[in-house]
């Protein structure tokens, strides 16, 4: 069958009760292959009943449940939140019981990237100096500190990526112990750590509740050629601190320029997954075309971070069940009680309710979100579960738990190690992040030709009928290895991620 003969609808599994619209139906067209009259328009991506489904019945997609009939619903009709009701599901974890070890290629057999190999061995993609700020109040200076390395002060050091600002909003009025402050000393500890950062520059105002000394003395950072600290009340003021923060990075730019990139194995690429403005086709085109691509980079080696916790809910039993131990999945489950515990009573997307434009393009709850979402992991074992930012040490598919809104989650993924950000979007994305790239998988065509200044891969050649999932995640492993060599991101050229270091508030503000 020829791309101009493909059904106007995707059957997924034989035992659905939906098809979804692989474009956007008329009332009253005739779907030969399932043998039903749509009874209304149809928008692509949305789903299609192909046989009565009874009040209060399961719908299936995937075979999976994504709701029940909120009403008799006869064949043809157009199935969305107005008639799917959201409902808890019954769910078999079986704790490890699925279990199959990844059959990892040798080593000489793995595919290569052109990296950036540190003094200690770790593996860089880009190489960025950062000024760092513990709180909000030094985010002025540190702004105008990186804004003085424009590219014309930086061609004389053409392998700097930048000089990047990593400003937030807190570092006062919050808890001064506790989780709250942990999580954000590991953020941006992990940020200042991260391979891909050469050097980097910490600003304090000098006053903040998260304290400069306590905050190096935590996290274990070394002051030295690499890294240097500024407090702005010791040097009497934003100009003067301006002036001193120039001057000691200018001074570490002749060290950050001198590195060459180098063919390494892909086993050092740690991939951060994010979806953002799914839509109906995100599911069955960029997600699972991504998982194929990271069972690939899991053969080789390599590790891929899944993670927007609350954007699981429901098929969380699909990743416990191929833990590699019981103790793994467990912790899964114990992540998904506390978002259960901390959204009761919420208006939020754990509870059934998926953003507008999510709703929009044809996803009715979160289970039918969820069902997409957890497919970037592919088929890989899931080998460790982390709390957010905490260091990536395992290899293979792993799990960090974070907030399913973007920002939020790749900083924590690019704390945790991330050194490439793999981001699918059905509805359009302009998220980029620093000092690990983002490239975008669309996932479907109409978007990616309406946005192709933003997106790096087009796989709604899979809903076009062009291309296999398989095909398309060998595409995206070659294109993830060629954008770890240096190849810029559609994100790096439109100049994104300065202002989308964004770590996860949690606790008490006063």
């Amino acid at each position: 069958m020829t791309a101009r003969e493909v059904s106007p609808v995707i059957r997924l599994d034989p035992a659905d009760n939906v098809v979804v619209a692989r474009v956007a139906i008329a009332l009253g067209t005739l779907i030969r292959d399932e043998g039903v009259t749509t009874l209304q328009e149809v928008p692509l991506g949305h789903k299609i009943a192909t046989h009565l489904i009874e009040k209060g019945q399961p719908v299936l997609k995937y075979n999976t449940v994504i709701g029940y009939a909120s009403e008799d619903l006869p064949p043809g009709t157009w199935l969305h939140s107005h008639n799917i009701k959201f409902g808890e599901t019954t769910r078999d974890y079986r704790y490890g019981l699925d279990y199959v070890p990844t059959d990892l290629l040798p080593p000489g057999q793995r595919a290569t990237f052109q990296g950036i190999v540190r003094e200690d061995g770790r593996v860089a993609t880009r190489n960025y100096l950062g000024v760092f700020v513990v709180g909000n109040c030094g985010a002025t200076v540190a702004r105008k500190i990186a804004n003085h390395f424009d590219l014309e002060r930086l061609a004389a050091f053409p392998n700097i990526d930048g000089v990047v600002p990593f400003v937030h909003e807190i570092g006062c009025g919050m808890e001064m112990t506790g989780e709250p402050m942990n999580l954000l000393r590991r953020t941006i500890g992990g940020h200042i750590k991260h391979a891909n950062t050469a050097g980097g520059l910490l600003i304090a105002l000098g006053c903040e509740r998260n304290n400069i000394y306590g905050f190096i003395e935590q996290e274990q950072l070394v002051l030295g050629d690499h890294l240097k600290s500024l407090v702005i009340q010791d040097v009497g003021g934003v100009k003067n601190a301006v002036e001193q923060g120039i001057r000691m990075i200018q001074a570490m730019l002749p060290q950050a320029d001198a590195v060459k990139r180098e063919p390494v194995s892909a086993e050092h690429l740690i991939i951060g997954m994010q979806c953002g403005g799914s839509d109906g086709f995100s599911g069955l085109s960029a997600n699972p075309a991504l998982g194929a691509a990271v069972d690939i980079l899991v053969r080789h080696g390599g590790t891929a971070i899944l993670s927007e916790t609350s954007e699981i809910f429901g098929v969380e039993h699909t990743l416990t069940a191929r833990a590699v131990t019981p103790e793994v999945g467990q912790k899964l489950i114990d992540r998904i009680d506390w978002w259960l515990e901390y959204n009761k009573g919420r208006d939020t997307q754990i509870n059934g309710r998926v953003s507008p434009g999510n709703n929009a393009g044809g996803l009715a709850n979160v289970l039918e979100k969820s069902l997409g979402g957890a497919k970037k992991g592919g088929n890989a074992p899931l080998m460790e579960v982390y709390e957010y930012a905490y260091p990536v040490k395992t290899h293979g598919l792993v799990f960090m738990d974070t907030p399913g809104y973007d920002p939020v989650s790749a900083t924590g993924q690019i704390a945790g190690g991330a050194n490439m950000i793999a981001f699918t979007t059905g509805r359009g994305s302009c998220f980029g992040s620093v000092p690990a790239p983002t490239f975008k998988l669309a996932s479907n065509s109409p978007m990616f030709n309406r946005m192709s200044d933003d997106m790096d891969i087009n796989c709604g050649q899979i809903i076009d009928g062009d291309k296999s999932i398989q095909e398309m995640g060998q595409e995206i492993f070659q294109r993830l290895l060629e954008h770890a060599s240096g190849e810029k991101t559609k994100s790096e050229l439109n100049g994104l991620g300065e202002d989308e270091f964004c770590p996860w508030q949690i606790g008490v503000l006063a």
